[in-house]
Parts: C-alpha cells; sequence; structure tokens
C-alpha cells in the first residue's frame, strides 16, 4: 500500500454579511508565504462583490449603532477573547506570512488592541462630546455619532496588528466596514473572519474581501453609500489620488495613506475621524 497522496488546495472565500460566499466571478489566486512557499488559495473579489459587502455593511448600520455602547464594548472584549484563545493559530500564520520572529508579539499586541479598544465603548462620548457654553436661556450639547459605512484599505506589510489596528476603532462607535485585506497576506485577515463570524458581531458589522486592492479599491472609494475611506494600506502614490479623486463625488471623509509603527501606543484619533458631531439644543425651565 502506498500513503502518498494527492494534497488538497484549500480555498478560503470571502467574508460578508456574516457569512462565507465565494467570489461571484469564481476567481481566486495563489498565496504565498514571506518565503515562496504556496500555502493556500484566496477568493480574488470582483465590483459585485463589492457592491455586496456595502449593501450588508449599510443593512447593518441601524442595529449596530443603536447598541449601546457597553454592549458594543463587551462584543470586542469577547472578540479578544475568541482571538487569544486561537493564538497558536495566528502566531503560525503571522510568521509564514510576514516571517521574522515578532509573529509572537504581534499577536500579543492585536489582543490587546482589542481590549484597549473596547475600553473605549462607552468613554468616547465623554471625551469627545460635551456640554456647550452658550449665550442664553439654553442647554447646547454636543455628542459624537457614527458616520454610516467606511471602505477600509488594510496596512499590506502588517496583516494582523496593522489589520486589527483600523477596524477595531472604527466599529467601536457603531460604524461599519467593508475591509480590503492585505493582498499578498491575506491568511490571518481570513482567520480573524472566522473569529467574527463565531463571535457577538452582528453580520454586516465587518465585511473582508480578499483580492487585488487596485482592482477593488476604486469602486469602494467611488461607492455612494460609503460615508468615510481609510487608505491607510494604499501604498501606491498615483492609486491614493484616484481613490481620493472618486472620493469627493460624495463628499467622503478620507483618512489619507500613512506608514505608522503599529507596536505604538494607539490614541483615540482614528476613533474621532469617523465621528459625526450632532448637537442639541434645549431651552432651560424657567
Amino acid at each position: 500500500m502506498t500513503t502518498d497522496r494527492i494534497g488538497v488546495r484549500k480555498t478560503y472565500k470571502l467574508f460578508i454579511g456574516g457569512a462565507f460566499p465565494r467570489s461571484e466571478s469564481g476567481r481566486s489566486y495563489p498565496v504565498r508565504s514571506a518565503s515562496g512557499e504556496f500555502l493556500a488559495n484566496a477568493a480574488l473579489a470582483s465590483r459585485k462583490d463589492v457592491r455586496d459587502a456595502v449593501r450588508a455593511a449599510r443593512a447593518a448600520v441601524p442595529k449596530w449603532s443603536a447598541a449601546t455602547p457597553y454592549n458594543r464594548g463587551q462584543i470586542l472584549y469577547r472578540i479578544a477573547e475568541m482571538l487569544e484563545g486561537r493564538r497558536a493559530q495566528f502566531v503560525d500564520e503571522v510568521a509564514l506570512s510576514e516571517g521574522g520572529s515578532d509573529a509572537a508579539r504581534t499577536v500579543d499586541a492585536a489582543v490587546d488592541r482589542w481590549v484597549w479598544y473596547a475600553g473605549w465603548a462607552d468613554k468616547i462620548a465623554q471625551v469627545y462630546g460635551g456640554a456647550n457654553p452658550v449665550a442664553g436661556p439654553y442647554f447646547n450639547v454636543s455628542t459624537p455619532e457614527p458616520c454610516g459605512v467606511v471602505g477600509i484599505v488594510s496596512p499590506q506589510a502588517s496583516s494582523l496588528l496593522g489589520l486589527v489596528s483600523v477596524v477595531a476603532p472604527a466599529i467601536v462607535s457603531g460604524t461599519t466596514a467593508v475591509v480590503l485585506a492585505s493582498e499578498d497576506r491575506p491568511l490571518p485577515a481570513i482567520t480573524l473572519a472566522e473569529v467574527l463570524a463565531t463571535s457577538d458581531l452582528p453580520g454586516g458589522v465587518v465585511n473582508l474581501l480578499t483580492g487585488r486592492v487596485a482592482e477593488t479599491a476604486p469602486w469602494l472609494a467611488a461607492h455612494m453609500d460609503v460615508n468615510a475611506l481609510d487608505l491607510t494600506g494604499v501604498t501606491d502614490a498615483g492609486l491614493a489620488t484616484e481613490l481620493e479623486r472618486a472620493a469627493a463625488e460624495n463628499l467622503k471623509r478620507v483618512l489619507r495613506p500613512v506608514q505608522p509603527d503599529w507596536f505604538a501606543e494607539p490614541a483615540i484619533d482614528r476613533m474621532t475621524a469617523l465621528l459625526e458631531t450632532k448637537t442639541v439644543w434645549h431651552p432651560k425651565g424657567v
């Protein structure tokens, strides 16, 4: 008897609306490790997949934005717990995807990053909002509200920590997201999607697409039902300019491409950049 077997090449799917559909185009592409070893196939998202993801994100906005800050914080805490429960798998995937010896440190930092943002869920309104002094017998109060749907191009080199650092601040305040994963290093993002699907996060709050950024990002930037665009992971200056121009069609707010140190201490600016401010006037009693 022979024990030789033909290896089965796993093909990962997209994550849209809490489900894992195949790409509408039926296409996939090979995912390789930092050393060039074949790992799996990932779905190659199309324009239709982007539209489906935006539709799912928009449908999730009412429920997610209406959830109490305490509830959203607890859900993010649960995501961190589940991510830590699969720590060994994430360490392996980050090591394969990014190479180097910092995989364990990266995963631990990603877990801590989820926890850090979860703690801000019921505090950001106190810091970013407040009562305003006015000349007249009125109360004047400003409160932050989520902007709606944000399209995110996740960092290309930091496939897990960078991804968490752009997704967590977007959703903690009630915004929903369509995320384009790292093009060449999508495996940690795919596994994170499995964590999100089995957590308490409502379907559609995070939608994750794999594939060619240059192919899908323009459709996301031009989509009229997307309210904001985070271009952190765009590495091509010409593409970034094209996306900003497309985003201007419906006055999307745009976070421009950056190359930060993802291990540095986080700040609240990624949360506040995706918040609207609502101001309410109310007459004082006599």
